[in-house]
C-alpha cells in the first residue's frame, strides 16, 4: 500500500524486477523448485515462505478459473486475467504455462503480448498438438517446423527482453530422444531462453540434451528418482517441478470444512494469523491510518 509501512518490503525489494530475478535463476548454478500457485493469496504465501519463483500450470489455471479439466477450454483472456491478479499481489517471479500459444504462430505471438502485459516473468510454449483432434486419444506433437515457428513468433512479439520465452517439448515421451535433441537444437538456435522438458525418464536423457544445447533446462512431468537438486543442477537443470499439489489440497480443505458445517459439526481449525498475512491486513490498516484519519496535531 502506498505511503504505509510494509512489513514485507524486504522480500519485495529482493524481487523488484521479477523478470530479472527469473533470468538470474536460469543463469545461476543451482536448481530450484517452484511453488505451484493459483491465485493472489497462494502467490503471497509462496513469497513469504521464501520460494524463488512460482508456476501457474495450465491444468491449475483451468481448474481455478473454470472448475474444468485441462482440455484447452480456457481462453487466453481468462489466463491473462488470472496472471495479472497473481503478479499484482506478489513480487515473486511467475512462470506461466502458455500451452500451445492458443493457436498457430500468430496466436502464440499474441499470447506472449498478453502475458507480458499481465506481468509474467516467463512463459512456456509447447509443441504438443492441442486441442485434442477429433477421433484421437494419443498425444501427438506438431512438426518441428511448426513448433519452431511458434517460438520464433513468440520471441519476436515480446517487448521486454527480460521476459523469458521457454520452449517446451514433450518429445521424450512421444517421439523419443533423437527427436527431442533435434527440437532442442532448433529451439536453441532460434533464441529460446530455456528448454522445458516433460516425460524425462533418466539422467542420461538430461545429459544428452545438456550436451546438445547450451540452454538452462526446466523439468516437469518426470519420473521420480532422478536425483536430488544438486545432481540435477550439475546437468543444467535450473527449475524442477514437484507437481501441482496446492490446488487439490485447498479443495480438500474446503470440502472438509463445508461437510463439517453441513453436518452441524465444528469445522477444522483455521489460522487467523495466516489469513491476515496473506491478505496483508497490517498494510491496509496502516494505509487506513495514513489516509483515512485526520492528521494528528503537531
Amino acid at each position: 500500500m502506498l505511503g504505509a509501512e510494509e512489513p514485507h518490503r524486504k522480500h519485495a525489494a529482493m524481487t523488484a524486477n521479477p523478470r530479472a530475478a527469473f533470468q538470474a535463476l536460469l543463469a545461476g548454478p543451482g536448481c530450484v523448485h517452484p511453488a505451484s500457485v493459483y491465485d493472489a493469496a497462494t502467490a503471497r504465501i509462496a513469497a513469504d515462505l521464501g520460494y524463488e519463483c512460482a508456476i501457474l500450470g495450465g491444468s491449475v489455471a483451468s481448474a481455478a478459473v473454470l472448475a474444468a479439466p485441462d482440455l484447452m477450454v480456457m481462453t487466453l483472456s481468462e489466463l491473462a486475467g488470472l496472471v495479472r491478479r497473481i503478479t499484482r499481489a506478489a513480487p515473486l517471479p511467475l512462470l506461466v504455462d502458455a500451452d500451445h500459444g492458443f493457436g498457430n504462430a500468430l496466436s502464440a505471438a499474441r499470447t506472449v503480448e498478453e502475458l507480458e502485459a499481465a506481468g509474467a516473468a516467463a512463459l512456456t510454449l509447447e509443441d504438443t498438438l492441442l486441442p485434442q483432434p477429433f477421433g484421437e486419444s494419443a498425444t501427438r506433437l506438431v512438426s518441428l517446423e511448426e513448433g519452431l515457428g511458434k517460438i520464433r513468433a513468440g520471441l519476436a512479439a515480446r517487448r521486454d527482453p527480460m521476459l523469458s520465452v521457454i520452449a517446451r517439448t514433450g518429445a521424450l515421451s512421444v517421439t523419443g530422444l533423437e527427436d527431442a535433441l533435434a527440437r532442442a537444437r532448433a529451439y536453441a538456435a532460434a533464441g529460446a531462453d530455456g528448454l522445458f522438458l516433460t516425460g524425462v525418464q533418466s539422467l542420461e536423457q538430461l545429459a544428452a540434451l545438456r550436451a546438445a544445447v547450451d540452454l538452462p533446462l526446466l523439468v516437469g512431468g518426470s519420473r521420480e528418482g532422478l536425483g536430488d537438486a544438486a545432481a540435477l543442477a550439475g546437468l543444467g537443470v535450473r527449475v524442477m517441478l514437484q507437481g501441482h499439489h496446492s490446488f487439490p489440497a485447498a479443495l480438500r480443505a474446503v470440502e472438509e470444512t463445508l461437510r463439517a458445517l453441513r453436518q452441524g459439526g465444528a469445522p477444522p481449525a483455521s489460522d487467523p494469523a495466516l489469513l491476515r498475512r496473506a491478505l496483508r491486513a497490517e498494510d491496509y490498516e496502516a494505509a487506513g491510518r495514513a489516509f483515512l484519519q485526520p492528521p494528528r496535531p503537531a
